[in-house]
C-alpha cells in the first residue's frame, strides 16, 4: 500500500511541476510574426477596380494605389468634392476602347476623297492663317498666367516632427516610401505645410491612424502611425500646426511615418525638407 501511495505522490508532484513550466513557456512564434508583419506587410491596392469601404475617400484610395485622385476622378467621372459611397465601384484604370469600324471605299472614291481633302486643306489654310496667328498669341498668353499662379502656389516644407530618423526613402520597388522618424508616445506631430485635411481616419491596412494633407492639385503629404488624431476632413491647417500624435498603431515602433506624393507617386521627402 505504502508502494503505491508513493507512487501516486511521484505523479502528482510531476503534473504540478509540468503546469507551472508551461504557464511560464514563451508566446508561439506566430504572435512574434504578427508584431513584424505590421510594417512590412503590402499597403499598396492593386488591380484594375477597387471597392470603396467605410471610411474610404477618394484621396485614400488613390494614394493607396499611388495613383493621381484627378485620373480616377475622370476616369469614374466623379465632380467634385469627390463624393464616394461605400460598396461603389472606383476604377484604377482607364478601360480600353473598343476600335471603331470604318467604311469600306472603292479605289475610284478613295482617289476622288483624297482630291478633295486636299483641296479643302489647302482653302481653310489660307482662310485660317490670321485667326491661327491670334490663337497661338492667346494660348502663350494663357501659358503665361498658367505658370504665374502655379509658381504662387508653392510649397514650404518644414518637419513635421522632432526626432531621429531611423528609416529613410528607397528607390526600390517595395521599398519604405517615406521618413520613419522615431519618438515617444504622444509626441507632436506638425503639419509639414499650408493645406486642407482630405483624409482622416485608419481604414488604410498598414497605415494605421492616418493624416493626409492636400497642399495644391499637385501635392499630398501624409502622417500614420499616429496614436492620437486631432484634426477632421475638410479643416484646413496651416504650417507647424500639431495635427496628431506619434504612436504605433498597425506598427511594431513607436515612430510618424511621413511621406510626400507628387501627384499619386511617392517622391523622397529628404528632398524636400530643410
Amino acid at each position: 500500500m505504502r508502494k503505491h501511495l508513493t507512487v501516486y505522490v511521484a505523479l502528482f508532484l510531476n503534473i504540478l511541476l509540468f503546469g507551472c513550466s508551461s504557464r511560464n513557456a514563451p508566446a508561439p512564434v506566430s504572435s512574434l510574426d504578427n508584431q513584424i508583419n505590421l510594417t512590412t506587410r503590402k499597403v499598396i491596392i492593386t488591380g484594375s477596380s477597387y471597392r470603396v469601404q467605410k471610411g474610404d475617400t477618394l484621396y485614400s484610395i488613390a494614394f493607396s494605389a499611388q495613383k493621381d485622385f484627378r485620373s480616377l476622378a475622370k476616369i469614374n467621372r466623379i465632380p467634385a468634392p469627390y463624393t464616394i459611397y461605400p460598396g461603389q465601384r472606383i476604377l484604377l484604370k482607364k478601360a480600353a476602347e473598343k476600335p471603331k469600324k470604318t467604311k469600306k471605299y472603292t479605289k475610284w472614291s478613295k482617289k476622288s476623297t483624297v482630291s478633295k481633302q486636299k483641296d479643302n486643306k489647302k482653302l481653310k489654310k489660307e482662310l485660317d492663317q490670321p485667326k491661327q496667328r491670334e490663337y497661338v498669341q492667346k494660348q502663350a498668353n494663357k501659358k503665361v498666367s498658367v505658370r504665374s499662379s502655379k509658381s504662387s502656389t508653392k510649397v514650404i516644407w518644414s518637419w513635421p516632427a522632432q526626432g531621429k530618423v531611423t528609416r529613410r526613402f528607397s528607390t526600390k520597388e517595395n521599398g519604405y516610401k517615406g521618413l520613419q522618424i522615431a519618438n515617444k508616445k504622444g509626441a507632436s506631430v506638425l503639419a509639414a505645410a499650408h493645406g486642407t485635411v482630405v483624409y482622416a481616419g485608419n481604414a488604410l491596412r498598414g497605415y494605421g491612424n492616418l493624416i493626409i494633407l492636400k497642399h495644391n492639385d499637385d501635392y499630398l503629404s501624409a502622417y500614420a502611425h499616429n496614436s492620437k488624431l486631432l484634426v477632421k476632413e475638410k479643416q484646413e491647417v496651416k504650417a507647424g500646426q500639431k495635427i496628431a500624435e506619434i504612436g504605433s498603431s498597425d506598427s511594431s515602433v513607436t515612430a510618424l511615418r511621413f511621406e510626400i506624393r507628387y501627384r499619386g507617386k511617392a517622391v523622397n521627402p529628404a528632398k524636400y525638407l530643410p
